[in-house]
């Protein structure tokens, strides 16, 4: 089955390509949040801020530092059932749980510690050897990067054959 190519993010990152399928189903605000920080350019050059190895890979802060966020209001959280196991996609937040913005992680391994408190809002389908690639670090040295994301659907050219693919 296909990917919807409005719903498939795409990192291209210092250690390769990353898919993730978007669930709009799950978070729709968060996802249309993120869809608008990417075609904003937002999130090209953002380093891995936080990778915690058997954990998760944060990015999405502007700082480097996970002390920030983009221009917009924080978001209103979307919890959610959906589990927090290996390549799952999921909204960084403070303590505040509307406190969600433009930081994201990617889980390594299972951690359904988090479930139902953290807004869930997509998967990795392809790449989730790259995300393990990533350098570790509680701040990472010379962190790995978002060179750029992409939403799929706009640049067919490109990333049209890996949609349909997957």
């Amino acid at each position: 089955m296909a990917l919807d190519a409005e719903n498939t993010m795409i990192l291209e990152t210092t250690k390769g390509r990353v898919v993730i399928a978007m669930r709009p189903d799950l978070a729709p605000g968060h996802v249309d949040h993120i869809k608008k920080l990417v075609r904003e350019g937002f999130y090209d050059g953002i380093v891995f801020h936080r990778v915690i190895d058997g954990f998760m890979a944060q990015t999405g802060c502007p700082h480097g530092t996970g002390t920030g966020g983009s221009k917009y209001p924080d978001l209103k959280a979307e919890f959610n059932a959906e589990p927090h196991v290996r390549g799952i996609a999921s909204m960084a937040r403070a303590q505040n749980p509307n406190s969600a913005n433009s930081q994201f992680f990617i889980v390594f391994d299972d951690a359904r510690f988090l479930d139902k408190q953290y807004t869930v809002w997509g998967k990795v389908v392809d790449g989730m050897d790259n995300v393990d690639g990533i350098k570790r670090g509680e701040p990472v040295r010379d962190p790995d990067k978002i060179v750029v994301a992409k939403i799929a659907a706009d640049d067919a050219a490109t990333y049209g054959d890996i949609v349909a693919k997957l």
